[in-house]
């Protein structure tokens, strides 16, 4: 049985004061075990991203808990979230942020050039970036910047720098967001791929279709989760249980 790799509890996340206090997040449950293929979905100022930038210890939650590996990362510090952020979490985001001045390997070692556990030198670190740039096809623009390379290609590196120091879990923010049909389709190939090899996705998108491509799917509505769904059944917030009709 697969261990549960994210928990959230009663998670809050509230913006301003009084009578003007917003809730982004009005107390949020939820896990997500190890290997899971995961999508957040819901409309505009649903929350999901609120959600995404704390589970990507981008964002302190205001009250609950968030455990990681075990581990309640919700009342950590700034340098300490940067350390678990560098140590555990992969992220590819939809403008792909990669600095334009660098070439695709240097791209993809900047997250080991912060990492102050990291114990390989520079020609040991050089030599798993050019690795990670070839597990996503790459291996011949190493030394390409991101202008030089199409929207696809942009968002492969991206995924190379986000797999460089091993990750326990990938953060997808919109990872088609930017792409024709034809790249948004081998990302998704790459996604399954990675998750075929063990890794856990959890992917932000607004395409249902998108969507369908992970094992399950959070929707986050006002805050909430309001539902999810698995294969061809829905739970509801209240535990009630729905079969989908099949289509004949």
């Amino acid at each position: 049985m697969n261990t549960q790799l994210i928990e959230v509890h009663n998670l809050e996340k509230v913006y301003g004061t009084e009578d003007a206090t917003v809730y982004a997040l009005g107390g949020v449950d939820a896990a997500i075990s190890e290997g899971e293929f995961v999508a957040i979905m819901g409309p505009s100022g649903s929350g999901k991203s609120t959600l995404m930038n704390i589970l990507g210890c981008l964002d302190r939650p205001t009250s609950g808990e968030y455990f990681l590996d075990g581990r309640d990362v919700s009342k950590l510090g700034k340098d300490e979230l940067a350390d678990v952020r560098n140590q555990k979490l992969g992220f590819i985001f939809q403008s792909f942020n990669l600095l334009s001045r660098l070439s695709a390997l240097d791209n993809v070692m900047l997250p080991m050039l912060y990492d102050l556990h990291e114990d390989e030198d520079l020609a040991e670190q050089r030599e798993r970036a050019v690795q990670s740039l070839e597990s996503v096809g790459l291996g011949h623009r190493l030394h390409h910047r991101p202008s030089q390379l199409s929207g696809g290609q942009q968002q492969r590196v991206a995924i190379a720098r986000a797999l460089i120091n091993r990750p326990s879990l990938i953060l997808a923010d919109e990872p088609t967001g930017n792409l024709d049909s034809r790249s948004s389709v081998e990302i998704l190939d790459l996604l399954h791929h990675l998750h075929d090899q063990g890794k856990t996705i959890v992917m932000v998108t607004h395409e249902p279709d998108i969507a369908q491509h992970a094992q399950r799917t959070i929707w986050v509505h006002d805050g909430k989760i309001v539902s999810q769904e698995q294969d061809d059944v829905t739970i509801t917030s209240d535990g009630r249980m729905m079969v989908k009709e099949l289509m004949l």
